[in-house]
């Protein structure tokens, strides 16, 4: 098996969002996560494990009940730097949230989660080819 560290850390992130044990969640966090980690989610920029913690433990107890958070692409990673695709499903298999995360690696751990919720907008080619 290829150990990618940046996979390992993102699987280990995803393990720990899915556990049933909030005990068991905090200690595989502190698995893939630096204590001053950089979160930049939905609602903005937070600094420390705590407010990642407290994200993934509000994100657990979403409105559509107990789901399940999965990679739904390779665990891009050209550099210190990774990308990944993600979806939340709910208990019927649905999709409830999905999007993309870049995480940057430092020292073995993630340093900095950067969190895209949803599809990016389409928008009309800024310069069509001319008419033949």
């Amino acid at each position: 098996m290829h150990d990618d560290p940046a996979q390992r850390l993102v699987d280990t992130f995803l393990t720990a969002f899915n556990t049933p044990s909030g005990d068991r969640m905090s200690e595989l966090l502190a698995e893939a996560f630096t204590r001053d980690v950089t979160f930049w989610g939905p609602l903005g920029r937070t600094q420390g494990f705590m407010a990642l913690e407290n994200f993934v433990t509000y994100l657990r107890g979403h409105g559509r009940g107990p789901g399940r958070m999965v990679r739904t692409s390779a665990v891009d990673a050209p550099g210190e730097w990774a990308r990944y695709a993600w979806a939340y499903r709910d208990a019927s298999g649905a999709v409830v949230l999905d999007g993309v995360d870049m995480v940057h690696v430092r020292d073995g751990r993630i340093d900095q989660l950067v969190v895209f919720s949803g599809p990016l907008a389409a928008r009309p080619d800024p310069d069509p080819p001319a008419a033949a």
